[in-house]
């Protein structure tokens, strides 16, 4: 362990050593990815730190112990050797996990999509329940939500809508939400009182960054248009609304909640960034799902994931075999407990797979 942690030390050296190169600094590119990993090193050098000092303090203990004669002097290194051997036990236990390499997107921002499926307008409104509980979740973590799409149910919540999840590590926490989300209860146009099942699908996407992704302008078209829904007189007489067709892929991306075409037509191009990021990562989840099958982040998105049953107030993670009995503190955006488990299913799941 404590040659790969000196291992790691090294490359962290060599990274802070890079970013002093006056040749890195003037290549943007290279300088945002030195950085990056020089941050995501810094947990796991401290560790490092942490565990070379606690072994120090164990060798001293021992020598006090074979050399020492005062017997007070013996028994206080005795009991601080027993202390200590207990930390290493589970320092080492943290460093095994710290050790697992960590998925690169999980520091990115996300992009969000929830869609109401089967199940009509009950879905809709289940649509936009989830939107509202990743909305409480994100406020409560300090990230901000910005929504770039959507588009309204006939009876209130959404057939679709798409936001941005700014902050820190945020993809690393919302990608366990991936997947389709079934709700059991009673529709407010039920007359009979018979619960109905039906679902909503969420996508989590990190978001990619300008360095993610060359994007050659030359292959997308621009077309512009009038904005449509509310907003007055300005953004439905004005061609605001943007459309971006990238010709090499076939993706569109629209955008049209900003009264402003040079703003909308750069949100169109980060979300037609992220779309492209999105075939890149694909592949990656492929192959790294080839190597090693996990139940909890690599799964299917059309896979259930999540059961929300309203008349016994319980929600059920199915990934994972993790329920609580009280739902309206959950779709109140209280959902962290729910992806602690998750990550800590994944984390046993790779450790078990990098032991192996």
């Amino acid at each position: 362990m404590l040659d790969k942690l000196e291992a790691i030390y090294t490359r962290y050296c060599d990274i802070e050593r890079q970013m002093n190169d006056p040749q890195v600094t003037a290549d943007m590119k290279r300088y945002v990815k030195l950085s990056k990993d020089y941050k995501d090193l810094q947990p796991v050098v401290k560790a490092y730190h942490d565990y070379k000092e606690l072994l120090d303090t164990i060798s001293e203990c021992r020598e006090l112990l074979e050399t020492e004669k005062d017997a007070e002097l013996r028994e206080m290194a005795k009991e601080e050797l027993g202390e200590s051997l207990g930390r290493k036990e589970k320092m080492e236990e943290e460093i095994r996990i710290l050790l697992i390499p960590a998925d690169p997107t999980d520091s990115k921002n996300a992009v969000v999509e929830i869609r109401g499926g089967t199940g009509g307008d009950e879905a809709c409104l289940f649509a936009g329940d989830l939107f509202r509980m990743y909305t409480r979740f994100c406020e409560k973590k300090h990230w901000k939500v910005e929504v770039t799409d959507f588009n309204e149910g006939t009876a209130g919540g959404y057939k679709d809508i798409t936001f941005t999840v700014t902050g820190e590590g945020v993809y690393g926490l919302l990608k366990y939400e991936s997947g389709v989300h079934r709700v059991q209860r009673v529709p407010v146009t039920e007359t009979q009182g018979r619960v109905h099942t039906s679902a909503a699908g969420v996508v989590v996407l990190p978001e990619a960054e300008e360095f993610d992704v060359e994007l050659n302008m030359n292959d997308v078209r621009i077309d512009t248009f009038c904005a449509s829904g509310p907003g007055g007189q300005c953004v439905n007489t004005t061609y605001s609304a943007v459309r971006l067709t990238h010709i090499p892929t076939g993706i569109v991306v629209s955008m049209q909640d900003q009264k402003s075409q040079i703003k909308n037509k750069e949100k169109a191009i980060s979300i037609l960034r992220t779309r492209l990021y999105e075939r890149e990562y694909n592949k990656y989840m492929e192959e790294l799902s080839t190597k090693r099958k996990t139940m909890v982040a690599t799964g299917d998105r059309s896979e259930k994931v999540r059961t929300y049953n309203y008349p016994q107030s319980r929600v059920t993670d199915h990934r994972i075999g993790w329920s609580m009995h009280n739902l309206p503190d959950f779709m109140d955006g209280n959902i962290e407990e729910c992806i602690e488990a998750l990550q800590l299913a994944e984390n046993a799941e790779k450790l078990k797979a990098s032991v192996g």
